[in-house]
């Protein structure tokens, strides 16, 4: 699973299991191949850079004509931003086409299974793998908060899963996402990734990938665009981070600010899409929870990456490390691609919350694993919450 990171490499973790992680990989078209920009578009006409990043950018020695006129492929180790303070990510308009959505879709191929078994934290058997259902359309009506993370990597154009949370510091007006660090973040062995976009209720009717071939943006991405303005990722992540073994799993999330890419409309994306879910940091153990949902697109096969799915099992636990946070762990099918999509269940109020999201699992795609979210996530969803709350 790729948009669930090579799990082995993620999922591996728990006993002699072969996971990887659920993140995406290169498009089928594209693989092996740098990302480039759809025919039709003209980088220098387009591009919008703040001022801020304009000078984070000069500050990277980073040229910003030869920016916009396609420097944001060049993947070198020196031009790769790394640290947590470092993201930029200038909105290149119509960059994210219906061609380049729907390819972008291909997960990694699965990794090699891999030991890493023996630690001493708790793990519970691995549960029995749930099919998982597809959404109902519109998917608008039936999961409005989730939808797919858009972006750029050295091997290509990547999709993850993602979902719309709620802002403390701008109540029913939220610009907030929330994914899976490796859907924004190479980790240990890179920086981060560029063109990150997220779009809500993505191919909303569930169109058959045939028909998707002739969609229009609307109909493709109703609620529009959404870039990143700023993006926060645990220390740990990008300190540990890794696609295969599980390294890094626990501290797997990350917050997105977005804007829209036309241009404000003086609606929010949650007043856009009409729900945000909030998070719970102190959800129960596992034990009190009855059943999670996680949502998502998955995309390596049997699934296509056009469709939304979900699985909902009574959670187990996952001990990847016996110092680090013991994760949550589902039965479900879905594959690479619905990496970083939320999973609901009953906040501590009992009205549904997003609790953690989908991280890990085994090529073999029985189960899926997430990170839970205690005051690592609690801190970089603060962090990005207080950045705006002035505007």
């Amino acid at each position: 699973m790729r948009s669930i990171r090579p799990l082995l490499t993620a999922a591996s973790a728990v006993a002699v299991l072969t996971l990887t992680v659920t993140s995406c990989g290169p498009s089928e078209e594209n693989a092996g191949d740098k990302p480039s920009a759809p025919a039709s578009l003209n980088p220098a006409e387009k591009i919008k850079i703040p001022e801020d990043l304009k000078d984070r950018l000069k500050e990277h020695g980073i040229d910003l004509d030869k920016w916009r006129n396609g420097e944001w492929k060049n993947w070198d180790r020196d031009k790769w931003l790394r640290e947590a303070k470092d993201f930029v990510n200038p909105i290149i308009e119509d960059l994210w086409n219906p061609d380049r959505m729907r390819e972008a879709e291909r997960p990694d191929k699965p990794v090699e299974e891999e030991d890493i078994s023996g630690d001493k934290g708790v793990t519970d058997p691995a549960p029995d793998p749930v099919r998982a259902k597809a959404v109902d359309a519109k998917y608008h009506d039936n999961a409005p908060e989730s939808g797919k993370v858009f972006f750029d990597g050295p091997e290509g154009s990547m999709v993850c899963s993602a979902t719309v949370v709620k802002d403390p510091a701008h109540p029913g007006k939220s610009n907030m996402v929330w994914t899976a660090g490796h859907c924004v973040h190479k980790g240990k062995k890179g920086g981060w990734y560029r063109n990150i976009a997220f779009v809500p209720s993505y191919n909303d009717s569930a169109l058959a990938t045939s028909a998707l071939e002739k969609a229009t943006r609307e109909q493709i991405a109703p609620y529009g665009v959404w870039w990143a303005e700023w993006v926060k990722t645990s220390d740990q992540w990008i300190a540990e981070g890794a696609s295969t073994g599980g390294a890094g799993a626990p501290y797997d999330f990350a917050v997105i600010k977005v804007t829209p890419e036309k241009g404000s409309s003086g609606k929010s994306l949650e007043e856009t899409v009409g729900s945000a879910l909030p998070v719970e940091f102190n959800a129960p153990a596992v034990p009190k929870i009855a059943s999670l949902t996680a949502t998502g697109y998955p995309a390596a096969a049997p699934f296509d990456g056009q469709k939304m799915f979900q699985c909902q099992d009574k959670p187990g636990r996952l001990s990847l490390k016996a110092n680090q946070p013991t994760m949550y762990r589902i039965g479900c099918t879905m594959t690479g691609g619905s990496s970083g999509g939320g999973w609901v269940g009953k906040g501590g109020d009992g009205k549904p919350a997003l609790v953690s999201n989908t991280s890990i699992g085994p090529a073999s795609a029985g189960w899926l694993a997430g990170p839970r979210l205690g005051p690592e996530a609690k801190g970089i969803f603060d962090e990005v919450s207080k950045k705006y709350a002035g505007q």
